[in-house]
């Protein structure tokens, strides 16, 4: 069991994974960073308000003695808000990668090689070379 947990844990796609995982974690608190700290700030100042998080729907006020009651649906339409910012930007993200691969791949491909000569191609060679060996000798 150990020694196939190893080949699994050696094979190529999942260390590709720990490591595409890693790097999300990393691009995901730059991201989020960006949203947190910049767009969001610039969108409230241009629209007045983009800090959705404080509209609710009270359904029971809070008492003393019972907890208040209410849809925070404020919090869910900022998260939709953050993932289409934070989509949007990944989006972006790997475009910019997929231009930047383009420009390397774009190097012209070499030229195909000539298929192999079949057999009766070479037969036919070497009789035309004789061909030409004997009309020159004919010609002297």
């Amino acid at each position: 069991m150990l020694q196939d947990f190893k080949k699994f844990a050696m094979r190529g796609n999942v260390l590709d994974l720990a490591i595409g995982v890693i790097i999300g974690g990393a691009f995901g608190k730059i991201t989020t960073s960006l949203v947190n700290d910049i767009i969001t700030p610039l969108l409230g100042l241009v629209i007045g308000r983009v800090d959705l998080t404080s509209l609710k729907l009270v359904l029971r006020e809070a008492t003393d003695t019972t907890p208040g009651l209410a849809v925070t649906y404020g919090v869910f339409l900022q998260n939709i808000l953050d993932f289409l910012i934070i989509s949007f930007s990944i989006f972006m993200f790997i475009r910019l990668i997929n231009r930047l691969k383009g420009k390397e791949e774009e190097a012209p491909p070499a030229p195909p090689k000539p298929p192999k000569p079949s057999n009766e191609e070479v037969l036919l060679a070497e009789i035309r070379d004789l061909l030409k060996t004997q009309s020159v000798d004919h010609s002297a």
